[in-house]
């Protein structure tokens, strides 16, 4: 990172003090980009990138709901519309209580390089709330939701700020929020929210589509190499909607994977995961992933467990953020791991990522690997627009096409720049460029 640069991520720590997470995405953009910046110096002059680690706006609100006793509680609300160079901020809810104001900036500064990558004409930005959804009946979930779209709707619209799903918010979640926003606006405008269920404008493929294109951009990085998915064995942390279908979609194409996780603990099936068996674990019951072990005598549960010290070829991070450390990844490569592309937003840390380029472990970014998620929430945007709905084979065509581009641009970018084969520099060359352009372009706004 050259001078003017680390002051620049100095100046971001200044300005947003005790945000580590934020610091973190910002400082990987900016160890990328000293090479743009000496090609097109009039970025510098335009101060693009100044003027891209400070949000449009960020709104924070009180969240106030009443629990099935009577009681009121108090939630804290957020949305960050980071930057709409390219079109609508576009980006998720997460719910869950580690979701502070630091963390929604991080999940927003990286979607709006992740937006660029799918080319779809979609800016950043992320949302969510410290609510903790695990133990609450689905009469508190609604309420919940009610009272958080009553304030969000006014920051929203299909051609300004249109939010999705995260951690804790799927269909469900979606379905309350798009019912109290049509119930405060009067207004039927399906395009003001993705991630919906089928029957009120969905897009069929949403739910599949971040761990499904994941694997797609692992297929795309092996075939680059004249390798295969076919015949590796994986491991998948998380258990949650990005990795049962990453899970799904590496055994259709011929893997096994043999681990899988969740907040405590670990399942090991040297057979291959029972994909029907997690979903009705996870996605019926909602229950902990230690039933797997209760219901299948062949696999083995480990609490508080490691799934990185499990052998396997290809490892995909799909839980949280900074779940793999250095020890992690010097373990993976010691045991023949070859790739790890994550599913998961920023899930590898610095010093892990150094570790597994060291090896000679190749290495997939969060914004260009789990890109298919967002890139199908723009198509049910445009499905939305059109009034027309797609089949589910239609949309992952889509998905396999707009993953496939974006790892022809990450690799083609990376070589441009004499970075061969390193998909960090590619994904954020790449993504900067784009936005850094439609910024200049639009004068001083």
């Amino acid at each position: 990172m050259g001078a003017w640069v680390e002051d620049i991520h100095e100046e971001v720590v200044d300005r947003n003090p005790h945000e580590p997470e934020f610091h973190q995405a910002v400082g990987e953009v900016l160890a990328c980009i000293g090479p743009v910046l000496e090609r097109y110096p009039e970025l510098v002059r335009y101060k693009v990138v100044q003027r891209l680690c400070e949000p449009d706006r960020q709104i924070m609100f009180r969240v106030p709901w009443q629990d099935d006793q009577g009681e009121f509680q108090i939630n804290r609300g957020f949305r960050v519309e980071f930057n709409n160079a390219l079109g609508p901020y576009k980006g998720g809810l997460r719910f869950h209580p580690s979701v502070y104001l630091g963390i929604v900036k991080f999940l927003g500064f990286e979607q709006i390089f992740k937006n660029s990558l799918t080319d779809l004409g979609i800016g950043g930005g992320k949302g969510g709330s410290d609510f903790d959804s695990k133990g609450k009946s689905e009469g508190e979930i609604m309420r919940f939701c009610q009272s958080y779209m009553t304030e969000l709707y006014l920051h929203l619209g299909e051609r300004t700020d249109v939010p999705a799903g995260d951690i804790s918010v799927g269909p469900r979640e979606i379905g309350y929020l798009f019912g109290q926003y049509k119930r405060i606006t009067n207004r039927y405008e399906t395009g003001v929210i993705t991630g919906k269920d089928a029957a009120i404008g969905g897009t069929l493929g949403r739910v599949e589509a971040t761990g499904y294109g994941c694997v797609y951009f692992i297929e795309e990085m092996l075939g680059a190499r004249g390798q295969v998915v076919e015949g590796k064995t994986c491991t998948v942390s998380g258990s949650g909607n990005v990795a049962i279908y990453a899970i799904e979609k590496l055994q259709e194409l011929g893997a096994k994977v043999v681990a899988c996780s969740d907040s405590r603990g670990v399942i090991h099936d040297e057979q291959g995961i029972d994909v029907q068996l997690l979903k009705q674990i996870k996605e019926e019951k909602r229950a902990r992933i230690s039933e797997y072990a209760a219901a299948l005598d062949r696999a083995q549960y480990t609490g508080s467990g490691n799934i990185w010290e499990t052998p396997c070829d290809l490892a995909l991070p799909c839980a949280t953020q900074n779940e793999l450390h250095e020890t992690d990844a010097n373990k993976l490569a010691e045991n023949g791991c070859i790739a790890v592309a994550e599913g998961a937003n920023m899930p590898t840390t610095p010093e892990a990522v150094q570790a597994l380029g060291r090896a000679g472990v190749i290495f997939a970014p969060g914004k260009a690997a789990n890109a298919g998620g967002v890139a199908v929430s723009a198509l049910e945007m445009r499905q939305n627009a059109g009034r027309e709905p797609w089949s589910f084979g239609a949309v992952d065509k889509a998905l396999r096409a707009t993953m496939k581009d974006i790892h022809r641009v990450c690799h083609t970018t990376a070589g441009e720049y004499g970075l061969a084969d390193d998909y960090v520099y590619g994904a954020n060359i790449a993504g900067f460029l784009k936005v850094s352009r439609a910024m200049v372009s639009q004068g001083l706004v």
